[in-house]
């Protein structure tokens, strides 16, 4: 069963051209629009999820990063094949 933040996360990406990232506070105004810096550890917490799963890719300075270990700002998009993608 899909989250509310996985299922934000890939209606995002999937309006965007292939390649394209989001920003995890976009996530958040998605699900919550009047709470949405409460919900930004949610949307970290699916990304690392899915990262590790290879369903998204996270990136910081547009350089992939290791899901388990990262800092700072980041951004989220799809894996480059197709394979990894949700079906």
């Amino acid at each position: 069963m899909s989250s509310p933040f996985e299922i934000a996360i890939y209606e995002l990406l999937e309006a965007l051209p292939p390649g394209k990232s989001i920003c995890p506070t976009d996530v958040a105004k998605h699900v919550d629009p009047e709470n949405w810096r409460h919900r930004l550890g949610q949307v970290r917490a699916e990304a690392v999820g899915l990262a590790r799963l290879e369903r998204l890719v996270i990136t910081r300075h547009n350089k992939l990063v290791d899901p388990s270990n990262f800092k700072g700002v980041y951004r989220l998009r799809l894996p480059p094949t197709e394979e990894a993608q949700p079906a």
